[in-house]
C-alpha cells in the first residue's frame, strides 16, 4: 500500500475501546470471539464468528468499508466491499485489545458451552 491516504482509512483515529462497543453497551449476549476495528471511526466490534457480528453490522449501518484486527500479534486489514486482506498503514495506539484480556471475552460474560453460539 502506498503512502497516500485511503478513504475510509483514518491511522489517526483510537479505537472506540478495548472490547465490543455494542456487546459492552448490552447489544446481545454481551460477549464475543475476536475484535475488529473500524478503520474509519475506530469502532470496535466483533467478529463474524461471534453471536452479534457488530463488526460487519457496523460495515452495514455506517458504510465505513475497512476494519482491522483488533488481536494481540495480527496486522491485517480486511476490505468489505473486495472480500480481500490486504495491508494499510499503521494505525494509532492501542492496535489490540489487551494481551491479557481473554479470547473469546470479556472475562465473565462468556457461557461455559461458548463454542456451541460461534457463527
Amino acid at each position: 500500500m502506498s503512502d497516500e491516504p485511503v478513504p475510509g482509512i483514518n491511522p489517526q483515529v483510537a479505537p472506540s475501546g478495548e472490547g465490543c462497543a455494542d456487546c459492552v453497551s448490552g447489544d446481545g449476549p454481551g460477549w464475543w470471539f475476536h475484535l475488529r476495528r473500524c478503520t474509519e471511526c475506530g469502532h470496535v466490534g466483533c467478529c463474524d464468528s461471534s453471536p452479534s457480528q457488530h463488526g460487519t453490522k457496523h460495515f452495514r449501518t455506517a458504510g465505513h468499508p475497512f476494519i482491522a484486527s483488533f488481536e494481540p500479534g495480527e496486522d491485517w486489514y480486511y476490505s468489505f466491499e473486495t472480500q480481500q486482506v490486504f495491508e494499510g498503514p499503521p494505525l494509532a495506539s492501542p492496535t489490540s485489545h489487551p494481551p491479557g484480556q481473554p479470547v473469546p471475552g470479556p472475562a465473565g460474560a462468556v457461557p461455559a458451552d461458548w463454542q456451541r453460539h460461534l457463527n
